[in-house]
C-alpha cells in the first residue's frame, strides 16, 4: 500500500455533513498566494456577509511573512491584494477562491511576486495579443516521497506503456486527475485537457490558450487546485522537474506560444524570428525557467528524454529534442505558433510568460543590458 496521510483516512460522510450545512447570506473567501520558496502556495479563509460579484468587492488583507519565507518576524507583515476570482469547487457557491499579490510593509512588491513585474510587459505588448498555453507535467508520491503505486523495493517496468496508457497496470492515480479536471472545469480554469505521461505516475495537464497575465493566474491556481485534491486522496503532488534519477523522464512546464501575426497567414517568419531573438537569449531564459537560476533545470536538461541539453540552443520542427519545437502543422500551414520546451515543471509562469514575451517582442541587441 502507497503511504497515505492519516488525515485523508478521517470519516468524509461526516464531514460532508458539516459541508451540507446552509451557511445565509454569507460566503466564505478563501484567499491564495505565492510563498517565500517562489513554489509553494498558502491559502486562508475569512467571512463576507455577502457573495462577492468582482474582486472590488473583496478587501485586501494580511498575513504574517515571516511563516511563510518572505519577511522577518520584527515587521512580519505582509499585505494580500486580491487579482482573480474563482468558484471554490470544494466548498462550492457562493463561496470564492480568490489569488492574490503579495506587497511588502512598504507596498513594493515582495521577492517571489512576479507578477506585478510580468504584468507590466504584458501591458506593453498588448497590441500583439500574445497567448501561451503551458502544459503542467507532475508526479504523485506517497507522503514517505516513493513514486505512488512504484514497488516498495525496486522499479515498475520500463517506460513505454505509460504515455496516455489505460489499464491498471499503466496508469496510476487516474481518480486526482479526473477530481483535478472537474474541479477545474468548475472554478472556472482555462483548462485544455489532461494525458498520462512518459513515467508511471507522472501525469499533465495543459492550461490555456490564455492571453498575457491570465496564464499566470490560471496555471498558479490550477496547481493550488491540485495540490488541494491531493490532499484529499491523501498522496503528493511534486513538480520536482527530476523527481526519479536514471531511466525516467523528467517533468516540465512546456510553452506554447503565439502572437496575432503569428496565428494569421505567412506567420511562420514572426515565429523564425522570434526563435532567433529566443536562441541569442538562451542562458538569460534558463535562468528564469525555474525557481532556482537554472539549478533545478539542470537534472532535467540532459539531452535525452525529450530534452535539449541546458547548455545548447536548438530549434527544429516536430523536434521534441530541440530547445524550441516548431508543430509539423505550423511548418506545413506556415501559421500558428511554437513550443519552447525549457521550463522545468516548478517555473513560475509570470517569470516564463514575461521574459518570453519580452525577448520575442520588445528585445533588440542594443537594448540588452537594459533587459
Amino acid at each position: 500500500m502507497p503511504a497515505m496521510s492519516l488525515s485523508s483516512r478521517l470519516n468524509k460522510a461526516v464531514r460532508q455533513q458539516y459541508l451540507n450545512l446552509p451557511q445565509g447570506e454569507k460566503s466564505q473567501i478563501t484567499y491564495i498566494w505565492i510563498d517565500g520558496t517562489g513554489e509553494g502556495l498558502r491559502n486562508k479563509t475569512r467571512t463576507l456577509d455577502f457573495e462577492p460579484k468582482s474582486l472590488d468587492e473583496i478587501p485586501e488583507w494580511n498575513f504574517d511573512g515571516s511563516s511563510t519565507y518572505q519577511s522577518e518576524g520584527s515587521n512580519s507583515d505582509m499585505y494580500l491584494i486580491p487579482v482573480r476570482m474563482f468558484r471554490d469547487p470544494f466548498t462550492l457557491d457562493p463561496n470564492k477562491l480568490v489569488l492574490c499579490e503579495v506587497l511588502k510593509y512598504n507596498r513594493l512588491p515582495a521577492e517571489t511576486n512576479h507578477r506585478a513585474s510580468c504584468m507590466k510587459v504584458m501591458e506593453e505588448i498588448k497590441e500583439h495579443c500574445m497567448w501561451f498555453g503551458m502544459e503542467q507535467e507532475f508526479t504523485l508520491l506517497g507522503i514517505d516521497g516513493h513514486p505512488f503505486s512504484w514497488p516498495t523495493n525496486g522499479f515498475p517496468r520500463p517506460q513505454g506503456p505509460y504515455y496516455c496508457g489505460v489499464g491498471a497496470d499503466s496508469a496510476y492515480g487516474r481518480d486526482i486527475v479526473e477530481c483535478h479536471y472537474k474541479a477545474c472545469l468548475f472554478a472556472g480554469i482555462n483548462i485544455y485537457g489532461t494525458n498520462a505521461e512518459v513515467m508511471p505516475s507522472q501525469w499533465e495537464f495543459q492550461v490555456g490558450p490564455c492571453e498575457g497575465i491570465e496564464m499566470g493566474d490560471h496555471l498558479w491556481v490550477a496547481r493550488f487546485l491540485l495540490h488541494r485534491v491531493c490532499e484529499d486522496f491523501g498522496i503528493i503532488a511534486t513538480l520536482d522537474p527530476k523527481p526519479v534519477q536514471g531511466n525516467w523522464n523528467g517533468a516540465g512546464c512546456h510553452t506554447n506560444v503565439s502572437t496575432k501575426q503569428m496565428r494569421e497567414e505567412g506567420g511562420l517568419q514572426y515565429i523564425e524570428q522570434a526563435i532567433d531573438k529566443l536562441s541569442k537569449r538562451h542562458p538569460q531564459h534558463i535562468q528564469m525557467y525555474d525557481p532556482s537560476g537554472g539549478k533545478d533545470n539542470m537534472r532535467r536538461l540532459t539531452g535525452l528524454h525529450e530534452t535539449a541539453s541546458i547548455h545548447e540552443f536548438s530549434a527544429g520542427v516536430a523536434n521534441r529534442g530541440a530547445s524550441i519545437r516548431i508543430p509539423r502543422q505550423v511548418g506545413q500551414e506556415k501559421k500558428g505558433y511554437f513550443e519552447d520546451r525549457r521550463p522545468a515543471a516548478n517555473c513560475d509562469p509570470y517569470a516564463v510568460t514575461k521574459i518570453i514575451a519580452s525577448t520575442c517582442l520588445l528585445y533588440s541587441e542594443d537594448k540588452e543590458e537594459s533587459m
